[in-house]
């Protein structure tokens, strides 16, 4: 049972209302980001978040670096859980569900799923109650607290069971609700899109050691360039291509390098990646057939 300190405790916390606690099944990279995220917020305390793993090594991991308890078995906590953030595989999902719900899992008990292309209606399907279920979509720069995340309510959630799920991924950087149809999309642009710039990153950096930069400066420079670049974007509401008409003179050294660009498609290039990561995550949240 809760105790009367933890209670009260809870009940001044934005993402609990004192009914339980706040559960993280699957204490890899993102669900310890999670954590350390809400830590940092101040939303919640050590005290009423508990983790859970499939290994006793990254439990030990995981219970050392934040200072919370992690287990392999989880059962006897479940039943006092306002809050279950679900962080593992999409395999993994079914036998994560049969083992909540034989723990004695409450249908008031709010389900945060980060799953890949898993939707809400499988999640429900596969529980089989009546339980709030809240499908997030993280990216990676949220270990940095400037992730961008995107929730989408399943048919029994309600808008502060909405609300919920927003302060908990606000703890880690911006976070805006959608409708699901779009998640599988969003995946692929923004869940994958890291990777992309990273990609582009490197391929700069590496163009600035081609024409006679040290590395070092070659990489500081296209980094802060990007981030500079995407705060204007951000800042000034106006659109990409206008902005990239300001730094365009004509006959210069800017249209010449857009131009190369251009013949090797890069446009193409980028959409066909989004196209195609967009096609595997809807494979990676159908149910595995034997």
């Amino acid at each position: 049972m809760l105790t009367t300190e933890h209670t009260e405790t809870m009940a001044h916390s934005p993402i609990l209302t004192g009914r339980g606690n706040l559960g993280v099944i699957g204490a890899g990279v993102m669900g310890r980001t999670l954590i350390k995220g809400l830590f940092k917020s101040g939303v919640v305390e050590r005290c009423q978040i508990w983790a859970a793993a499939r290994t006793e090594k990254t439990c030990l991991e995981a219970s050392g670096e934040l200072q919370i308890p992690t287990e392999v078995s989880y059962n006897h906590r479940v039943a006092e859980a306002e809050m279950l953030l679900l962080c593992v595989k999409p395999s993994q999902l079914e036998r994560v569900l049969a083992e909540v719900k034989e723990s004695g899992l409450r249908e008031d008990t709010l389900l945060i799923s980060i799953l890949a292309g898993v939707t809400t209606a499988r999640i429900e399907s596969a529980l089989g109650m009546a339980n709030p279920v809240v499908r997030a979509m993280p990216n990676t720069p949220c270990i940095v607290g400037d992730g961008m995340t995107v929730i989408a309510a399943g048919r029994y959630a309600a808008s502060s069971h909405m609300l919920q799920a927003r302060h908990v991924f606000q703890a880690v950087g911006q976070c805006m609700p959608v409708d699901e149809i779009y998640c599988n999309a969003i995946t692929a642009l923004s869940g994958s899109g890291p990777a992309y710039v990273y990609l582009i990153i490197e391929a700069l950096a590496d163009a600035g050691v081609r024409v006679g930069l040290p590395r070092d400066l070659a990489l500081n420079l296209v980094t802060q360039t990007m981030l500079g670049a995407a705060r204007m974007v951000q800042q000034t509401g106006r659109h990409p291509a206008a902005l990239r008409d300001d730094v365009t003179t004509p006959a210069g050294c800017t249209i010449g390098g857009l131009l190369m660009l251009e013949d090797g498609k890069i446009r193409s290039v980028l959409a066909r990646a989004i196209e195609e990561s967009t096609r595997i995550v809807a494979e990676l949240g159908k149910p595995k057939t034997v």
